[in-house]
């Protein structure tokens, strides 16, 4: 067996053989780990005459002459058709917006430039093509905020742990809204929020927000339907199920039990349900415009989540991978004869969706009527369970059989497989794109602007055989300029900002691509350093956000207190000699942003405490020229803890902290008040503009 002919097999597949690696060296895929990854791509490896013969296959489709059903391109772009059509070729392109134009291919072949951004659709050769013509970038803070050279900062926060009274153990959505009326009053322009996409309704096996059952929905337990349906339908509904004594109980509690919350919301949702359905509600025009707008996606959803509870309920498999065939695709008779028998479950899980999605509206107006430039920050994670329902609905644009992660870099140097599945480029390709766009489209429709979790998918992906550890993965490539048109287009729509997570390996030239198109990357404060010295505040770049830790590090006060070794000491993630470097290397840098925050005027006394420091910091990141800073609820708070440690094991509790201070009062304390204003001042201070 030739490993050269395996080799351009895994080119040919969209696999990178040879990659550098996070500290700068070059490593290789061994060949045995490439045809454990064809294979689970869909690819016959085990010998000779399989590569030839895939490889035939697959250069064969590549060579294909059929134009796909989406072509991307930039506005005031040419597009050139000659693969495809003879010079001459008459063609007609319906505009979007209703205008018609008429013409032939150019002798060179191509296409006029279409002067406007769209979905417009090329009608050629007997054929229909749908061309995306994009901007050449995303708005701009300044053009969000409406003055050039906008300096504004924001928030960062964990719904989950948000509190209000009588909020049964859970942050929600009205949670959410006194927050941000209460930050916009402080001068920030923006709150970013933890991922909100749905989970399991049904035998809920994980609490992260970023192993989601799809990235087309949202998670119906934040929702809070006091505010849609109002207030006396809700306590109805909870004195119907008998919940007060147990909502008191997970209210009180310091940390989420999450069983207990899901259990008690959904019984909520339910009887809510019961009692909208069993009259002539004001609000059913209104549900029923959303079921129909939302169209096949929400179809799909709410059809997953029935046939999936009635596994659970009848002790089957809850992974649609292993449920009896006929149900695998949605598009079988069985699944449409199921759901003719459970019309009123499928419609339940449409209204938990209806209610979510007006909760989140609500959450965006009153961001925006309180004076923010942005509003809500959505947060887009990396992928979604194969287990799920985005998974189970487009099977022919996700990949099965990989899951994805990361190599071994600085955040994590064993490597990293999240468990999650991730869209096919081929696939997302032969169809038009369209899980992409509507996902993109779900999770801007009620934000202002989003954070794409690892941004660098938008290239590529360390993508992981299924049950194999990180080591055996490899990256597989992505169609990255028709992403990038598309989220341009989508993100011009919606009037949204757009954020790329890029920490860890990022390959060359991505950021400055994303910078091009106003795509603001990501840094931190605590990896901020260089040989040994944290860097200056004028030194940060300008097109990328500020801020001073995320939910996956320390809070900085966590971080002076070596909270975050003790934790991964205390899981078992670390051993007793790396733990004595790590405090070590600790010490080292905790005193290397101590002489920072002297060097650059940000230290109130030549000794200070965790708190003095933790406040020096903030307005250290309000000075720099980033166009935002996003601080943490955990920094803004003084918190030690951190609401996630990465890694394997339950000894820490992720995902399930909760402030002891309610949403609509928890700015307003004096040291917290304090720090805001001093951000506030810092920002106003680098933009140029007068400190009231």
């Amino acid at each position: 067996m030739s490993d050269a002919r395996l080799a351009e097999l895994s080119h040919a597949a969209g696999l990178s053989v040879d990659w550098i690696d996070a500290d700068g060296r070059q490593q290789s895929v061994t060949p045995e780990n490439q045809r454990r990854l064809l294979e689970a791509l869909g690819y016959a490896v085990q010998d000779s005459e399989q590569i030839d013969a895939s490889l035939a296959e697959l250069q064969q489709r590549q060579d294909s002459l059929a134009l796909g059903p989406l072509v991307t391109l930039d506005l005031k772009e040419t597009l050139d058709l000659t693969r495809y059509f003879p010079p001459g070729t008459l063609y007609e392109i319906e505009l979007e917006q209703g205008e018609r134009l008429e013409g032939r291919l150019d002798d060179s072949g191509r296409l006029p430039v279409i002067g406007i951004t769209g979905y417009h659709q090329l009608r050629i050769a007997g054929g229909v093509v749908t061309l995306a013509v994009a901007p050449a970038a995303c708005p701009s803070v300044a053009q969000l905020a409406d003055r050039e050279n906008a300096k504004i900062w924001g928030l960062s926060a964990q719904l989950y742990s948000l509190r209000r009274p009588n909020d049964g153990g859970l942050g929600d959505t009205q949670a959410l809204e006194s927050l941000v009326r209460n930050a916009a009053r402080r001068g920030a322009d923006a709150v970013a929020i933890s991922p909100m996409h749905a989970m399991f309704s049904a035998n809920l096996h994980t609490y992260s927000p970023y192993s989601p059952s799809s990235r087309l929905f949202f998670n119906v337990l934040h929702a809070a339907p006091g505010s849609i349906l109002g207030e006396d339908a809700l306590q109805q509904a909870i004195r119907s199920c008998g919940l007060g004594e147990e909502l008191a109980r997970l209210e009180s509690l310091e940390l989420i039990d999450w069983p207990g919350v899901a259990g008690s919301r959904m019984r909520i949702l339910r009887q809510l349900h019961a009692d909208f359905r069993a009259s002539a509600h004001p609000l059913r025009d209104d549900f029923d415009d959303f079921r129909r707008e939302a169209g096949d996606a929400l179809r799909q959803h709410c059809r997953f989540e029935a046939l999936r509870g009635f596994m659970d309920l009848n002790g089957l498999p809850v992974d649609w991978r292993v449920w009896p065939e006929q149900y695998r695709d949605p598009a079988n008779e069985a699944v449409e004869q199921f759901c003719e028998g459970h019309q009123e479950e499928i419609e339940f899980h449409a209204f938990a969706q209806w209610l979510i999605a007006r909760c989140l509206d609500r959450a965006q107006y009153s961001a925006r009527e309180a004076g923010m430039a942005v509003g809500l920050i959505a947060d887009l994670a990396v992928g979604a369970d194969a287990a799920g329902s985005q998974a189970w609905a487009r099977q022919a644009e996700l990949l099965q059989a990989v899951s994805v992660g990361a190599p071994p870099d600085i955040l994590n140097r064993s490597g990293q497989n999240w468990g999650v599945s991730a869209f096919s480029p081929s696939g997302l390709q032969r169809n038009g794109f369209r899980a992409y766009i509507e996902m993109l489209r779900a999770n801007l429709a009620h934000a202002g602007g989003m954070r794409i979790d690892h941004v660098m998918s938008m290239r590529r992906l360390w993508v992981i055989p299924e049950g194999a550890d990180s080591g055996a993965g490899a990256y597989l490539n992505y169609p990255s300029r028709d992403l990038l048109r598309l989220l341009c287009l989508e993100a011009e729509r919606h009037g949204a900002l757009i954020i790329g997570e890029d920490l860890g390996t990022v390959p060359d030239g991505l950021r400055e691509e994303l910078a091009q198109r106003n795509i603001l990357g990501m840094r931190v404060l605590l990896f901020e350093q260089s040989n040994g010295r944290f860097n200056a505040p004028a030194h940060w770049p300008r097109d990328a956000l500020a801020t001073t830790t995320t939910h996956d590090l320390p809070s900085i006060r966590g971080w002076l207190a070596s909270r975050d070794i003790h934790w991964r000491q205390a899981a078992g993630h670390r051993s007793d000699d790396y733990t004595r470097q790590d405090h070590d290397l600790r010490a080292h840098e905790t005193q290397a942003l101590h002489q920072a925050l002297h060097e650059h005027g940000h230290a109130t006394a030549e000794h200070m405490d965790d708190t003095q420091q933790l406040d020096a910091s903030i307005a250290f990141i309000g000075s720099t020229p980033a166009p935002l800073v996003l601080l943490p609820l955990e920094d803004a708070m003084a918190a030690t803890e951190q609401p996630n440690l990465p890694g394997p094991g339950e000894e820490h509790p992720n995902w399930r902290r909760r402030w002891s201070e309610d949403a609509d009062g928890m700015l307003d304390e004096p040291a917290v008040s304090h720090r805001l204003q001093r951000l506030q001042w810092a920002r106003n201070l680098v933009e140029g503009t007068r400190h009231d």
